[in-house]
């Protein structure tokens, strides 16, 4: 099994990235894994932390119509170049939370994908240069208000929900690039996503090439490639599970957005 590198944090709130051992015990890190983390003497035992995301991007770029199939779905064609947008660092949960949904939606998707892990400051760098700059891979949920993405003239509003960025469960090194992705509804076996990433219209190392010609790319920040064919509404109440074969399943709840209570 490839090293799980995970983010975590002790009964004390104290945060830590580490290596996940097989009996889940937390090897710690005295930094993230791509500035050199080196592992220390303590470690946490299983139940006495909470996973979080494996990373705190200072950005999150994302890729829209990557998969033919899905921009025909779109009613679209592929785009000539990657089409990107942003979702903010503050949509980003871990695995096993909620996605709320916000009460200015009326259809929210879900969009699963994988993600790519930065692992140096990246500008201007070619294809080449770039499969270096990719330190890790994870599994992401491009949460979407699809109606508000129709309405509005950007994607901004539609994809900057918080909670609309599930990422992990944790990060691993290599990734064969024919590996599925497949999406889960709720206790359905049968997919509702399910495809092989490397359907991908452009390639990891092509596409972080092409951002780093746009904006510096940070140790931390995240990737996300697209989604394939498949994408559907969500509902309160549903789960929702991302699985890409080498990495493992990231998974979310659905609940609706509590009201504010002014004391």
């Amino acid at each position: 099994m490839a090293q799980r590198y995970v983010r975590v944090q002790d009964r004390q709130g104290r945060i830590y990235y580490g290596l996940l051992q097989l009996n889940q015990a937390v090897q710690l890190l005295d930094a993230p894994p791509w500035l050199q983390g080196q592992p220390m003497e303590m470690q946490l035992e299983p139940n006495s932390y909470q996973i979080l995301a494996p990373c705190a991007p200072s950005k999150i770029v994302a890729v829209g119509k990557n998969y033919a199939d899905h921009a025909a779905e779109m009613g679209t064609d592929v785009p000539p170049e990657p089409l990107l947008f942003l979702k903010p660092s503050t949509a980003v949960i871990p695995t096993a939370t909620a996605i709320v949904y916000p009460p200015q939606s009326q259809r929210v998707d879900y969009e699963g994908e994988l993600a790519l892990v930065i692992g140096d400051r990246t500008s201007n760098c070619t294809p080449e240069q770039a499969h270096t700059k990719i330190w890790g891979y994870t599994i992401a949920n491009d949460v979407t208000a699809r109606d508000l993405q129709k309405k509005d003239s950007q994607w901004t509003r539609a994809k900057g929900f918080d909670t609309f960025c599930p990422l992990g469960p944790w990060i691993v090194r290599e990734l064969n690039l024919a590996a599925s992705l497949q999406t889960f509804l709720n206790d359905n076996p049968q997919p509702v996503q399910s495809a092989t990433i490397d359907q991908m219209v452009f390639s990891p190392d092509f596409v972080v090439s092409y951002i780093s010609q746009i904006m510096t790319l940070q140790p931390g920040d995240v990737i996300l490639t697209g989604t394939p064919v498949g994408i559907g509404p969500l509902q309160i109440g549903d789960r929702i599970r991302v699985e890409i074969e080498g990495i493992g399943r990231l998974e979310n709840t659905v609940i609706a957005k509590q009201p504010n209570i002014i004391s």
